[in-house]
């Protein structure tokens, strides 16, 4: 089968790129920038608040592993999609939520499943749905970096575990890291 894809933004892409490296059906989870309007933008760039981008991570993943459905109640249950233009800390419309849908079919799902979601949050779910856009991968060292830096990096410290033990508690059946264990 082949390889379908999932663009989210969510906040910090190190951290949803974390939660969906532990997913089952997961084939390649990749940290970039999308939704601008600055060709080609650096980490600076978005930092700044200017480029119109959000830190996204797109999901490359086997759907008869795991669907784009699951990735989207996956995607609810990780982040906070009641806050505008804000995670935690982290502050901008860079650190939105968002969902990139790659055609009317993953829009239709991304509208369902806000509406199936809205009942888990006290606050009305603000993630909006935006056209496709121009992808743009991250630099390298922001590829793969809990991995790496992340486990030494304070904030990450902070901010992943409790995403991924939502992961792991709610959706074990498809945690990598739970199956493992089992």
């Amino acid at each position: 089968m082949a390889t379908e894809y999932a663009t989210l933004a969510g906040g910090c892409f190190w951290c949803t790129e974390a939660v969906y490296k532990d997913v089952i059906g997961v084939e390649s989870v990749e940290s970039g920038y999308i939704g601008g309007h600055v060709a080609n933008p650096t980490y600076k760039q978005v930092c700044g608040g200017d480029t119109g981008h959000a830190e996204a991570i797109r999901v490359g993943f086997d759907a008869s592993q795991v669907t784009y459905a699951d990735l989207l109640d996956i995607f609810f249950a990780t982040h906070d999609p009641t806050t505008l233009n804000r995670q935690g800390n982290d502050v901008g419309t860079q650190y939105r939520s968002a969902i990139f849908p790659a055609d009317d079919t993953q829009r239709s799902e991304a509208e369902a499943a806000i509406a199936r979601n809205a009942a888990n949050w006290p606050n009305p779910i603000v993630t909006t749905i935006e056209p496709m856009a121009e992808w743009y991968p991250a630099e390298d060292y922001h590829q793969q970096y809990w991995e790496g830096e992340g486990q030494r990096n304070p904030y990450c410290l902070a901010v992943i575990p409790p995403k991924l033990q939502k992961l792991r508690k709610s959706f074990a059946a498809r945690s990598k890291a739970v199956s493992e264990t089992a």
